[in-house]
């Protein structure tokens, strides 16, 4: 067991990189995962699990089909598993994310933006 609280901002100084999610603590089998957004993400859907996105700081929009849904600072929202998303920023926004161990952040889309898994920081 930790000596000490998680400082999420002392966290987040730690990196600089967008879109490149960073464990900070797990639980049973999910993670606690900290990232600055910045710009557009790519579309994508995790198939197995649900995402949960909460704002520490700025604003950013989850893009789906057919609706957009708003988040500011002390906002979460949870996407359910298979529900292809777009997160977008048009500054920098800094998040947390809560999900399984394993998942790779560009779900089914691969690409460019997919970040390494497990980086603790």
């Amino acid at each position: 067991m930790p000596d000490t609280a998680i400082n999420l901002q002392e966290k987040l100084a730690r990196f600089s990189e967008h879109w490149s999610p960073r464990v900070i603590a797990e639980m049973n089998d999910y993670q606690f995962k900290l990232a600055k957004v910045l710009g557009e993400f790519v579309w994508h859907s995790h198939a197995d699990t649900d995402e949960v996105f909460i704002v520490l700081a700025g604003e950013m929009v989850l893009e789906f089909r057919d609706r957009s849904v708003a988040l500011a600072a002390g906002e979460m929202y949870v996407v359910p598993r298979g529900v292809e998303h777009r997160p977008v920023a048009s500054s920098e926004c800094s998040i947390m994310l809560v999900e399984p161990r394993g998942v790779v952040n560009t779900g089914d889309a691969g690409g460019a933006y997919t970040a390494p898994n497990d980086i603790w920081v």
